[in-house]
């Protein structure tokens, strides 16, 4: 009598590996012949680890300068990893104890097109400006825990109409995307340090969606970079570590 179970229990371990083979065949990134892959760039270490790895120069400079000063401004094109290299050395800090909480903003401009109107509060109607920040945030943390510190009030993200008049003591704060502020916000929001803060601002002064006189970031850039105990990093197209192809159109468009 005890064999009709053990069969049974075959079956279904049987019936259950080759569902699980199946779904891995389904979930397998599929990668079109010809085109690029980065698992077989060798110069791209693709796993993913916490602690983070300069892939050229100008990201190493960016790095030190992170470690070495208080107000960083990177400047660049797209893919250079500014902004992703700012929100993991925030989590490094904030996770070592350096920092008590990170403050991320961005502006909340529309890239060339109108939204219309957003249903919902005001967290759903900013989430879509937003979201670059949180898939950020995504690859450096667990899905848990960067709930539970956001829960918390450790990880905040706000966008910059909602900073005037704070002063972000004990913080890592990030500011993504300046090129879309005035020199007055900017201005506004480079004052919102506070005692023992790191401040990282990034963006690329050539893809601003505002007017360019209007975008004040260069302008900004320009009169912080005489100050000795400020970092203006400016990253080049030779930095850029998105596929190979964004390289060579930033040198052409």
């Amino acid at each position: 009598m005890a064999k009709r179970p053990m069969k049974r229990a075959t079956r279904e371990t049987t019936r259950e590996t080759r569902a699980n083979a199946r779904d891995d065949a389904r979930g397998r990134l599929q990668v079109v012949h010809g085109g690029w892959d980065p698992a077989n760039d060798s110069n791209r270490d693709q796993s993913y680890i916490k602690t983070i790895k300069a892939k050229s120069k100008g990201q190493e400079r960016l790095i030190k300068a992170i470690d070495s000063d208080n107000l960083v401004l990177a400047l660049g094109p797209a893919g250079t990893g500014k902004t992703y290299l700012a929100i993991a050395k925030a989590v490094e800090a904030l996770e070592a104890g350096k920092v008590g909480r990170i403050v991320l903003s961005r502006p909340a401009v529309e890239a060339g097109e109108s939204l219309g109107f957003l249903p919902g509060a005001m967290e759903d109607k900013l989430a879509p400006y937003l979201r670059p920040l949180y898939d950020a945030l995504s690859d450096r943390l667990s899905p848990k825990r960067l709930k539970s510190l956001m829960a918390e009030g450790l990880i905040e993200i706000a966008p910059v109409g909602f900073m005037r008049g704070r002063t972000l003591n004990n913080a890592f704060v990030v500011i993504d995307e300046a090129q879309n502020c005035t020199f007055g916000q900017i201005k506004m929001l480079l004052t919102r340090l506070g005692w023992h803060s790191t401040m990282v601002v990034t963006g690329d002064p050539a893809q601003t969606d505002l007017l360019p006189e209007l975008s004040g970031l260069a302008e900004a850039a320009n009169r912080l970079d005489n100050l000795p105990d400020v970092s203006v990093v400016r990253l080049e197209e030779q930095d850029i570590v998105r596929h190979p192809l964004v390289a060579k159109m930033l040198t052409v468009l």
